[in-house]
């Protein structure tokens, strides 16, 4: 899969070597303000689309966080655009400050896919997961429950970035994706699935568990 070996995501090369260029461009016409900026936007862009190593946990039937963030919500909620039943939905906020790669919360293989475009809310917003513009998967699991997942841009972001298509068969906490500056993860879960994080908590991508399948 795609970024797995690499220290920053494939997707950030343009925006810093764009920015990087203009810092020299910068330097050279002794333009020392413009400098500092081009400097700063060069260093943020290697910050923002760092590419860390996770230790994914093991065990059977857990759900890790598939981003980086805080979780803004975390209840039973009906989701009528795949499954139409109630699950278990966790929302977790992606601040530009955050990891943005996305990993698989649990290994599986992508049955469906869906792309929306939408509006671009600010992503903490519950209004976010309805109307924003936003990239889902459907994955079925070896002994056939099923769990979405579902990116979602944010108030700034105006890319997401999906690697996986139906068919293939993806690891827990293997990277499938990214969104570009501020966004936000939705996971659907069977209701029954026993949470194991709280409003308020923030998650490591690939780490941390969000829920265990009965």
């Amino acid at each position: 899969m795609r970024n797995e070996n690499q220290p920053v995501a494939l997707e950030g090369y343009p925006f810093i070597a764009f920015f990087a260029f203009v810092t020299l461009v910068m330097a050279l016409l002794n333009w020392s303000f413009f400098t500092v900026i081009f400097l700063a936007l060069t260093i943020f862009s290697v910050f923002f689309f760092r590419n860390p190593d996770r230790t994914i946990p093991q065990g059977d039937n857990l759900v890790v966080s598939p981003a980086d963030g805080k979780v803004v919500f975390a209840d039973v909620v009906l989701e009528d655009r795949m499954l139409n039943q109630e699950m278990l939905k966790i929302s977790i906020f992606m601040s530009v400050f955050n990891v943005h790669v996305n990993r698989v919360p649990c290994s599986g293989k992508i049955i469906d896919q869906f792309y929306n475009k939408g509006k671009f809310f600010n992503a903490a917003l519950d209004k976010a997961s309805l109307e924003n513009e936003q990239a889902g998967m459907l994955l079925e699991l070896s002994g056939g429950t099923k769990i979405i997942v579902v990116q979602i841009a944010g108030l700034i972001a105006r890319r997401i970035v999906t690697y996986p298509v139906i068919g293939d068969m993806i690891e827990r906490g293997q990277r499938y994706g990214l969104i570009r500056f501020g966004s936000r993860l939705d996971v659907y879960l069977p209701k029954d699935a026993a949470l194991q994080v709280k409003l308020g908590d923030h998650c490591v991508a690939g780490e941390t568990i969000l829920g265990k399948l009965v």
